[in-house]
């Protein structure tokens, strides 16, 4: 009943008061906390939610796509109005999103696609990201040896990102310029598997490797521990989400690129989604800035695309004046670096 009252009212007066949401509880599921990001992205949702009124409840389901369906579960029988999810693996979240839509309950897809039209895809634009990587990376070097760091077999988005790297890449490919000896995908997104994968590459190479194509921070840490062991640091190595660790090591030298995601906008416009979506019956179309949008696989959804930025040497100064990081903390064990740390 009263998410019926609740859509007539934001009907009329729009979903800026906090009394709007004040009886919603909205539900969150994290695949993991091994990523820094995905801290910065839930105070962003907290923040929302608690200026809306409405109520944060969570759950980390540690990198276990089963953990992650029980969670749902758990969640729904708390009585969440709505479902943020961050899914581990995309085939296997399927039965949590069938079980919210049993219930009424509406699902935004976090940042990583869940191939389903009930669930409102909510994420940056991950192939202009991939394009941003490739192009930065290119810019440094280019032509030479090049590898291919990809993300997690189980996360779309692994794909999305190596497609837009492809776009890039593709001419210079075709010209002779540079070639893509090895490729691997990350189990995980983990660090320790990014850098095994490194190791493994640059031996099978005889350390013949030019740079680096990392998909994401963590992914470009571990291939940077692998070239520092072998002598290589500074090679051209991409990365994105803007990590404190990534974006000191742009300053330092030893990383090219990350794109940064402001995972503040992501996680209020997730947390804004959730209340407007269980507050006017799961209407996707009242999203503003939602657009249609098919699939690889050919499933039409209802998506929000974000925009990122690519941070390099010569921009380091806009994560700082954006609050993102401390000039301390960006400029720390850097000497007559790039501005702001110069």
């Amino acid at each position: 009943m009263h998410k019926s009252i609740l859509a007539a009212v934001i009907a009329v007066a729009g979903f800026n008061s906090a009394a709007l949401a004040q009886d919603l509880t909205v539900g969150v599921s994290w695949s993991n906390f091994q990523e820094e990001r995905w801290k910065t992205d839930e105070a962003a949702i907290k923040k929302a939610l608690e200026a809306a009124g409405a109520t944060y409840v969570s759950a980390d389901a540690q990198s276990s796509s089963a953990k992650q369906l029980s969670d749902v579960e758990s969640l729904i029988s708390q009585g969440v109005d709505a479902l943020i999810i961050l899914a581990q693996d995309t085939d296997a979240i399927g039965p949590a999103v069938d079980a919210a839509a049993n219930e009424g309950i509406p699902v935004v897809a976090y940042d990583r696609l869940i191939e389903d039209k009930r669930a409102f895809y909510l994420t940056f634009d991950n192939v202009e990201v991939g394009r941003m990587q490739a192009r930065a990376v290119l810019a440094a070097q280019p032509e030479g040896n090049y590898v291919m760091i990809k993300g997690s077999p189980t996360d779309p988005n692994a794909d999305f990102l190596r497609g837009g790297q492809q776009e890039v890449l593709q001419s210079a490919i075709d010209s002779g310029a540079i070639k893509i000896v090895d490729e691997a995908y990350t189990d995980g997104w983990l660090p320790a598997n990014a850098q095994r994968n490194m190791e493994q590459i640059l031996t099978a190479n005889d350390n013949k490797v030019d740079a680096v194509v990392a998909s994401n921070d963590g992914t470009a840490g571990g291939a940077i521990a692998a070239l520092t062991a072998q002598g290589m640091e500074g090679i051209p190595v991409s990365g994105q989400d803007g990590d404190h660790a990534a974006l000191n090591r742009v300053a330092l030298g030893t990383q090219t690129v990350s794109v940064w995601k402001d995972a503040r906008d992501l996680g209020t416009a997730a947390a804004e989604i959730a209340v407007m979506l269980a507050g006017n019956g799961d209407d996707m179309t009242a999203v503003e800035g939602g657009q249609t949008w098919t699939s690889p696989a050919g499933t039409e959804m209802t998506a929000k695309f974000l925009t990122p930025v690519p941070i390099t040497k010569d921009n380091l100064t806009a994560v700082v004046d954006a609050g993102w990081i401390t000039k301390d903390a960006l400029c720390q064990g850097v000497e007559a670096g790039p501005a702001p740390c110069n």
